[in-house]
């Protein structure tokens, strides 16, 4: 399968204010554009991670209520009532391209767990594989700090993270990131392109216009140098405007582009060499060394010979060759206690070892940075 970080793919974010047309209820006509933009992208083979808000301000419709509540038990049970519309929305209007969803419900504790975040990122890039379009928003439901602190603009930023997008487009009711306030001085200019991590740009980010979602500029701006992280750039575009996804992916200048400073494979690969602590060591063989150098393949469980350490899956392992020199790092996609069964046999044998098969790989390629 071609490394997910090689393909075309972008996480595309949509607010509340957007999606409820301001707090009247699912706005069904914008969501079908949407869409239908995204079923044309992926028919020029550009895969979609969509993040959607809405949930709850659903749910405050639905039920009737004037406004959106502040105590927390009713703000799930709007969330567990307006999920319902908004995934019933997404489906009726992806079946009309003949296009599979799927519901992903994510926390942060989802994306900073190493072994849920590795289940997340398997499930993800599985499902777009197979061509299905993940509809992602936050589990409101039952996660009582994320709707107390958290934003579909952050989890949106972790989720181009999660799945190596090159891309992160966060549609708002704004056209992008003015100079200064466009509520105050109408003749605001848009700011077309700048660095994710120009500080500047911090005077100039606003708060929320609207009491339905939870993210204003400010949270945008975050989410870009979130993202940035991972090298992907980010553009802050307004929702409403015609085909404004499709502009995107055409090259016009739309919203405001926000440049990460690496490339999506650089970032990564300096992520993992540098920000995680090592939990294990695995030596590789003399051919498991030369395939990882010079043809930059994952590591399998044939090429490791030893193993040391105590760690879960997910977790960071040293690989050294049989002299002790380190070579690689990564995330291992099978705790001590597995590996130690399967190392130094075929990957079809996985299986039949241990009852179950995360991956054919100890190591994904993605996962593995060389040293």
């Amino acid at each position: 399968m071609e490394s997910p970080a090689r393909r075309r793919r972008w996480v595309v974010k949509i607010g509340s204010a957007l999606l409820t047309n301001n707090g009247q209820g699912l706005d069904h006509q914008a969501i079908a554009g949407w869409v239908e933009q995204i079923a044309k992208l992926q028919d020029e083979d550009l895969e979609v991670v969509l993040v959607s808000s809405g949930a709850v301000a659903e749910g405050v419709a639905r039920l009737g209520w004037p406004r959106r509540p502040t105590l927390i038990h009713e703000l799930q049970a709007a969330a567990a009532v307006g999920q319902m519309g908004l995934v019933q929305a997404y489906e009726s209007k992806f079946q009309q391209f003949g296009r599979h969803t799927a519901q992903v419900l994510l926390d942060h504790d989802d994306l900073s767990s190493r072994e849920r975040y590795l289940n997340a990122r398997s499930t993800l890039n599985t499902l777009l594989a197979l061509g299905v379009v993940p509809v992602v928003n936050e589990n409101d439901t039952v996660v009582t700090d994320e709707i107390c602190f958290g934003d579909n603009d952050t989890l949106a930023a972790l989720v181009a993270n999660l799945v190596d997008a090159q891309l992160l487009v966060i549609l708002t009711d704004q056209s992008g990131l003015f100079a200064e306030d466009p509520r105050k001085n109408p003749d605001a200019s848009l700011i077309s392109r700048a660095s994710a991590n120009d500080r500047s740009l911090d005077t100039v980010a606003g708060g929320s216009r609207g009491g339905l979602g939870r993210g204003g500029m400010v949270t945008k701006l975050q989410a870009a140098r979130l993202a940035a992280r991972s090298g992907a750039n980010t553009i802050i575009a307004g929702g409403r405007d015609a085909d404004v996804l499709r502009k995107i992916f055409a090259g016009t200048d739309v919203g405001t582009l926000l440049v990460a400073d690496n490339a999506p494979l650089v970032a990564r690969k300096q992520w993992l060499a540098g920000h995680l602590q090592v939990r294990g060591t695995l030596v590789l063989d003399d051919g498991a060394v030369r395939v990882l150098k010079e043809q930059g393949k994952s590591l399998l469980p044939v090429g490791v010979s030893a193993l040391s350490g105590e760690f879960t899956r997910g977790e960071m392992v040293s690989c050294v060759d049989s002299r002790g020199v380190e070579v690689a790092r990564g995330l291992v996609n099978y705790g001590a206690r597995d590996t130690r069964q399967i190392i130094g046999k075929a990957s079809a044998y996985i299986s039949e070892v241990l009852g179950f098969c995360h991956a054919e790989e100890l190591i994904h390629r993605d996962n593995l940075v060389l040293l």
